[in-house]
């Protein structure tokens, strides 16, 4: 999270108090509208110097239209919707009917946000409109990544904690969004997040495919589907400020296929909610988006794996490529036990379970419990490494913001996605750093964390295991480890001193254990209570 970032919600939280004691609206009520207001002030932000040149290049033979700026990944804006002539509003005009109008005019120029921008500004009073366009003027516009996921997930943590969703499902870290980017590789083709929240994943798929326009054979086809509407919306938004468009849905993902998912799609990219319970198991069943079964425990982590391996293209069906998913994790699925050890197993024997990172606590907005990266690549089935699983530990990689969050500096998402390419003997174009001249890291442990030079740890650039940090390990190793997918079984890891451990942190992994544990307690005494009932029956 950016410093720039941090200014801008503290803006917000004054704004939003400033609300609260003017408006009779609820936090969610209000939220919206000003998330539109972001929406307008970052697209104009976008679209002015763009804007500036395409009229100095303009000549009266040649009109400039929305085209021009979509094909340069800009969101045109009518001048009734550019932020500088709302600005500029005397206080005697109807500020909430102008604001209608401009979201109302993007929208005809738009389609693709038809029915998705905010348009209650008549309900807040004129005077606080202004100043919210004021307030919003000055803020800085070089924050980066999904700005307008991180700010939902801000207006949720602050206002309404308990009735929002928790774990970071509308918003992923930015910097560990990059992260899979950069091991997935999506140069182009069709890309599904099934659980797409404000659309990160795709905004950050596309500017890796622009970055690499030499290599990128196609443009990216974006689908995504969220459960809930203003979601659906949020990401449209998302997309729409950085020029892009998308198949967006809203429906639920357990129960419905919206995008007939099965073997279509060349990458996969996901956040999904962790531990999720509930699924109706009697409506899912015999469905082709779960190949492996439905897990007997209340726990839907390996119903989205199952979704991932499944939406992926075949070798045989996209020149021999195979698709790949990159995806967020719970640590828990990497050791569950039972019938969900079974579909883990059924994974790796597939030979697509290509590379898992672990990745320390604090990274997410809402919570601090850490997690583990998986990466699927069905393209690797029938190669050298069919039989091999990458395990990466980086849970003492990061840089440390404040005391409550982490994230991953450009130089050491090149340094984690390096490793993988040397895995896969690729060559070393990818990662364009950028410079962070005022900004430190630190590492927990005694682990190898970053080196200056990746030649200090791989000789002649090419891979080779490194005591905790990498370890390329065979299936029968994994099977000798009650197939695990946990990278601490393998690339080995130092103690933590007392000192280091954040109680907090620790009494969360405890309790992720214990659920796991409590569900499989439950699961044998099912089979113990059916096994017994059979004897009684047979007895009789």
């Amino acid at each position: 999270m950016s410093t720039n970032l941090n200014k801008l919600e503290n803006r917000l939280w004054e704004v939003a108090n400033n609300l609260r004691a003017n408006s009779t609206l609820s936090s969610f009520e209000y939220s919206t509208p000003v998330l539109g207001l972001i929406f307008l002030r970052y697209a104009w932000h976008r679209f002015k110097p763009l804007h500036e040149k395409k009229e100095k290049e303009s000549s009266g033979r040649v009109t400039i239209g929305p085209e021009h700026y979509k094909a340069e990944g800009v969101m045109y804006l009518p001048e009734k919707a550019r932020y500088d002539y709302l600005l500029q509003l005397p206080e005697s005009e109807d500020i909430g009917k102008k604001v209608n109008e401009a979201m109302e005019a993007i929208e005809k120029e738009n389609r693709e946000l038809a029915g998705v921008l905010p348009k209650e500004y008549k309900r807040f009073d004129d005077s606080m409109l202004k100043d919210l366009l004021k307030n919003f003027s000055n803020i800085g516009t070089d924050v980066e990544g999904d700005v307008f996921g991180q700010i939902y997930e801000y207006f949720l943590g602050q206002f309404a904690m308990n009735e929002g969703q928790k774990g970071g499902e509308f918003f992923t870290p930015t910097s560990i969004v990059k992260l899979i980017v950069e091991v997935l590789e999506p140069y182009g083709g069709k890309i599904l997040d099934p659980a797409c929240g404000s659309g990160g994943m795709f905004v950050q798929s596309e500017k890796f495919r622009q970055r690499h326009r030499d290599q990128a054979k196609q443009n990216l086809s974006i689908y995504g589907q969220e459960n809930k509407e203003a979601t659906v919306r949020l990401c449209k938004m998302n997309l729409a400020v950085h020029g892009l468009e998308g198949d967006i849905k809203a429906g639920n993902t357990y129960y419905e296929n919206l995008h007939n998912c099965v073997g279509r799609f060349d990458y996969v990219m996901a956040n999904p909610p962790f531990n999720v319970s509930g699924v109706d198991k009697e409506t899912i069943e015999g469905d082709e988006r779960y190949p492996f079964g439905i897990p007997s425990t209340d726990n839907a982590n390996f119903l989205w794996m199952q979704e991932f391996y499944s939406a992926l293209k075949d070798p045989e069906t996209s020149s021999g490529q195979g698709g790949r998913a990159g995806f967020v994790m719970a640590n828990s699925a990497a050791d569950a036990r039972h019938s969900e050890q079974e579909i883990r197993k059924q994974l790796i024997k597939e030979g697509v379970v290509d590379v898992i990172i672990s990745v320390g606590s604090n990274f997410f907005y809402t919570v601090t419990l850490p997690c583990t990266l998986w990466f699927f690549d069905k393209g690797k089935q029938g190669t050298d490494r069919e039989n091999e699983v990458l395990f990466i530990d980086a849970r003492n990689i990061y840089r440390q913001i404040d005391r409550a969050q982490r994230d991953f500096t450009p130089d050491q998402i090149e340094f984690i996605s390096s490793i993988v390419r040397r895995y896969r003997n690729e060559e070393e174009v990818h990662f364009e750093v950028a410079a962070e001249p005022d900004t430190d890291y630190e590492a927990n442990g005694s682990s190898v964390t970053q080196p200056d030079d990746m030649d200090e740890l791989f000789l002649n650039g090419e891979y080779q295991d490194i005591p905790g940090l990498c370890k390329v390990a065979t299936v029968e190793e994994i099977e000798e480890q009650g197939w695990s997918l946990n990278p601490g079984r393998y690339v080995g890891v130092a103690e933590r001193e007392e000192d280091d451990v954040d109680f907090q942190v620790r009494l969360g992994e405890l309790y992720e254990e214990l659920e796991l544990l409590n569900a499989e307690s439950k699961d044998l005494e099912q089979k113990i209570s059916s096994n017994i009932q059979k004897v009684l029956n047979t007895n009789d």
